[in-house]
């Protein structure tokens, strides 16, 4: 079983580094997705109210006979129950999905800053957190502006900030705000999709390691020191992924992939979903 390292957030919570996501996985097939995924030695699960998946992903956790205390199980607010009332709803009937006492980590999903309720979900998801309900606070999709909005009067520096990043979206602006604020970034669509796989760069090292261009890419995520949630179906690229410990990348194979960076987003942008 592979030994997956942790990050420490902001509040002394730790993180495993790697973990799975489960983001357009059919609820019907969540519970064998997220089993095989414990099973290669995940423990940390990434879903979301939106994706509809958390009581697929409650049944595959209570039935792995994993003790609570060594997963670590992550959800999201979706847009339409941001407000400080709809919030705690909207935990509650997510925590009932999800089967569980507490999350680890619970997330704004997007800012939405045209409809300006996130500073207003942010003092619920403080209160969820004093309530001992939300073991870890975070954002996701939040630039700089949203951040820095965010923190004007709330009591709790977001832990995590989970935002599109892959060598072809690298975000250094955003990053570097986290480091300053010590905020963990973590990295949804760490692979854009596919879209990068086939960079004449990622490909030469991939051959250069003997490894595929997908861990190629984790590696670079695991060593600039993102939290990263790949998602597969597919039982040996889940294990396939997990397989990324035993190697690393040169100081000048790392440079060579920042010179990927060309700002390619699979995914909205956020000043503009609303």
């Amino acid at each position: 079983m592979t030994a997956i390292p942790t990050v420490t957030l902001n509040n002394g919570v730790e993180i495993p580094q790697l973990g799975f996501g489960v983001f357009q996985v059919p609820d019907a097939e969540t519970a064998t997705a997220v089993t095989t995924a414990l099973d290669a030695g995940y423990r940390a699960i990434d879903t979301a109210a939106v994706y509809g998946n958390e009581a697929g992903v409650g049944k595959a956790l209570a039935a792995s006979g994993i003790a609570r205390e060594e997963l670590f199980v992550t959800t999201k607010l979706w847009n339409a129950d941001q407000g400080y009332d709809a919030t705690l709803r909207a935990f509650d009937a997510g925590l009932d999905a999800l089967g569980l006492t507490h999350v680890d980590l619970y997330l704004i999903h997007w800012p939405t800053p045209a409809r300006d309720l996130y500073r207003e979900s942010w003092k619920a998801i403080e209160r969820l957190v004093a309530d001992g309900r939300v073991r870890a606070a975070g954002v996701s999709n939040f630039q700089p502006a949203h951040l820095r909005r965010l923190l004007d009067g709330a009591s709790i520096v977001p832990a995590v900030n989970q935002i599109e990043l892959h060598p072809g979206l690298q975000q250094a602006e955003l990053r570097a705000l986290h480091a300053e604020l010590g905020i963990a970034t973590e990295a949804w669509s760490p692979l854009a999709q596919g879209a990068v796989l086939g960079d004449e760069a990622i490909v030469a090292l991939a051959e250069r390691h003997g490894r595929t261009p997908a861990q190629i890419v984790l590696r670079w995520h695991l060593q600039l020191g993102n939290v990263v949630i790949p998602k597969s179906v597919t039982p040996h690229r889940v294990r396939e992924n997990l397989d990324v410990f035993d190697f690393t990348l040169s100081d000048a194979e790392m440079t060579d992939l920042a010179a990927l960076d060309r700002g390619l987003r699979t995914g909205p942008h956020p000043d503009s979903l609303n």
